[in-house]
């Protein structure tokens, strides 16, 4: 009778697995498992009459995926959601952010009045520095309106893009 060998290895993490399969008459498997140090962390034997492989080998795939779900960690949860995540903008609501964000000295730190505002429309912080942009104010300098520069730049298309806050220096310059 003629031995049919089979070896395979893959690496898991830091484990380098090694399986050694052979038929001579009967199945014979041999895997074993080392860390990087080459220290055994895992070895094992099993020997199956020869008609047995593939049917012990969906058995012990079933077993062992069930197991690995036991000692994974629990799925994480979904991230809650503001409660007006998705929600359309009014122009009260934009009227009130606008104003909000104008009435802030430049000193005010970007961040916390983001936040801040995020808890007050009940919206993400990424939202409300979209929305800022969107309502012509500059997302990076509270009380500062945003140019029509830095419009371009950000590639807003609100309902004030582009629209020129501050005095200009000659009649006819403002961008409109």
């Amino acid at each position: 009778m003629t031995t049919t060998t089979y070896e395979t290895q893959t690496r898991i993490g830091t484990t380098t697995y090694r399986l050694r399969a052979a038929a001579d008459p009967d199945l014979l498997l041999d895997l074993t498992g080392t860390d990087t140090t080459g220290a055994m962390v895992a070895e094992g034997s099993l020997r199956l009459p020869l008609d047995a492989g593939a049917a012990v080998g969906k058995l012990l795939a079933q077993v062992l995926d069930a197991l690995g779900r036991l000692g994974a960690p629990p799925p994480r949860s979904p991230r809650s959601r503001p409660a007006n995540a998705n929600q359309p903008w009014t122009d009260d609501l934009d009227a009130h952010l606008r104003a909000t964000w104008m009435d802030a000295t430049p000193d005010t730190p970007t961040t916390d009045l983001i936040r801040t505002l995020a808890r007050t429309h009940e919206r993400s912080a990424t939202s409300i520095r979209a929305r800022l942009a969107r309502i012509g104010c500059d997302p990076d300098i509270p009380g500062r309106a945003l140019s029509a520069e830095a419009a371009t730049v950000l590639g807003v298309q609100g309902r004030h893009q582009g629209v020129l806050r501050e005095e200009p220096d000659s009649p006819g310059e403002g961008v409109e």
